[in-house]
């Protein structure tokens, strides 16, 4: 039979008898303890009513700063259905004692109702962790033709990773959920709701070194996630960490299967083989890469630019097959999937001549680990000029200055023509670069350090970019370059 004709043969699934709304107003009073104003059917879930879309339920909760009870009338402006509550609204609503604590039941409820066949993946790391849920989402979305679920965004944390799960529909054949931390026993908590089938761990670097001391504390922190894993479950590792044995006991600890990915011999899944495509105009060539799994080898694109996209896809990989999806269908998506908002997008944008210039967008996050990446990327990139700006790298404590300084190698590595240094962290980044002498045809680095983004938009709009150029920007969310790629996205 061929595809068209399977697709229009589709049987019907013993599931899908099962009601397409995401929550009625009785099981969402069930779940919660709560008591419904009336009957209603409910689409989505949010807790921000900017997220709110139509036939949504707003979940109304009280924090340090600011209630969203205020913001009840602005969601059902933008469509909402319903809202857990408080205390009594005049729109329909299901009223509990604590909006917290009901997001939460919710999401238990959800983790619960799901079928047995059903596949849950957590994905946790130092860095990569969305791109790589992204890509695994991809994959089985693909494969099981529109029925697998993922969190949105980095929604990974305490509120993020309930909320996730309250929006996962019934029907859901596969699901995957990121999960961050900041301190040590957050991802304890977070993986016991999400009771994952495979874990993965994408890698450990010193990202919240200053929260926790040491990559080893770092390493433990994220072996949390083991915790949650179902009996039998399946636990994915970088196997060319240094702290790859600490990763590989504590999952044996938890009765787990270990799958290793990496270049190492004793890696389950091992690169054999990646090939650069050369990039034109600032745009990324991708790599093609050839892969062994043990009994079987595979050999496909992966489009975003990158050694680390080539290992991620490593991890891809391991964690598809650790549920039973299609490689082929991975495999496909790595070779469709572009860059993400402030992980890897490309942009480009029209220059004061007329032309075109590149944009490499990483404003949203940035460690020691990802820098040395991302500016890999951008050394490979062919390009007129190439420009860096490099925003400071928070939450590394007495590290950080070591840790910035340290960058100047994959700086000169990278031959910017100019680097852009933001935040006061930056200043032993750029001491080193000063130091750096000028190369063999007598050329040197042009080298600015500013305090803000505001000052930052100044010193690049003086230096003028021209067609041909590629720009990388890359910082710690909080530094605020996001900003910055947006008004050079605009033009």
């Amino acid at each position: 039979m061929s595809n068209r004709a399977q697709v229009m043969d589709w049987p019907l699934q013993t599931d899908d008898t099962r009601s397409l709304a995401l929550w009625s107003a009785a099981e969402i009073a069930a779940a919660t303890g709560g008591v419904a104003s009336g009957d209603f059917l409910i689409s989505n879930v949010a807790t921000d009513s900017r997220e709110v879309i139509e036939g949504g339920l707003f979940v109304a909760m009280r924090g340090e700063a600011m209630d969203g009870h205020k913001f009840i009338p602005a969601a059902f402006e933008r469509g909402a259905a319903a809202a857990i509550v408080e205390h009594p609204v005049d729109v329909p609503h299901v009223l509990v004692k604590d909006s917290f604590a009901a997001l939460q039941a919710l999401a238990a409820a959800a983790r619960a109702r799901i079928g047995s066949e059903t596949k849950v993946i957590g994905v946790t790391g130092s860095v990569g962790k969305t791109s790589v849920k992204e890509a695994i989402f991809g994959a089985l979305d693909r494969s099981s033709m529109g029925r697998a679920h993922r969190s949105v965004k980095s929604y990974n944390n305490h509120v993020g990773v309930p909320l996730s799960l309250s929006r996962m529909p019934a029907q859901s054949r596969f699901a995957i959920f990121e999960m961050g931390m900041n301190h040590a026993g957050e991802i304890a908590g977070l993986t016991t709701q999400v009771r994952p089938h495979v874990a993965v761990i994408t890698n450990i670097a010193p990202a919240h070194i200053e929260n926790l001391g040491s990559e080893e504390a770092i390493a433990d922190a994220k072996a949390e996630i083991f915790d949650g894993v179902v009996e039998g479950g399946t636990a994915v590792i970088p196997a060319d960490s240094p702290h790859f044995e600490r990763l590989r006991d504590a999952a044996m600890l938890r009765g787990l299967r270990v799958v290793s990915f990496g270049r190492g011999r004793h890696a389950d899944v091992r690169l054999l083989d990646a090939l650069a495509a050369p990039s034109y105009d600032g745009r990324a060539g991708g790599s093609l890469v050839t892969a062994d799994m043990g009994d079987v080898r595979l050999c496909y694109t992966v489009a975003a630019d990158g050694e680390h996209w080539v290992t991620n896809s490593l991890a891809v990989m391991a964690a598809v097959r650790a549920v039973g999806g299609d490689l082929g269908a991975a495999g496909l998506a790595l070779a469709e999937m572009p860059g993400m908002a402030g992980r890897g997008a490309r942009v480009d944008i029209t220059v004061a001549d007329g032309g075109i210039a590149h944009l490499i967008d990483e404003s949203y996050n940035a460690n020691p680990a990802s820098m040395r990446s991302t500016l890999a990327v951008l050394g490979h990139t062919h390009a007129r000029r190439r420009i860096a700006v490099l925003g400071a790298m928070k939450e590394l404590g007495d590290f950080g200055p070591g840790l910035h300084a340290a960058l100047v190698d994959p700086v000169r590595t990278a031959e910017a023509d100019f680097v852009l240094l933001v935040g006061a962290e930056m200043t032993p980044l750029a001491e080193e670069l000063g130091k750096l002498p000028k190369s063999a045809l007598g050329k040197s680095m042009a080298i600015a350090h500013c305090q803000n983004t505001d000052e930052a938009r100044k010193i690049l709009a003086d230096y003028g970019l021209a067609t041909g150029d590629a720009i990388l920007v890359k910082g710690s969310n909080s530094v605020g370059l996001g900003a910055l790629v947006a008004s050079l996205a605009a033009k």
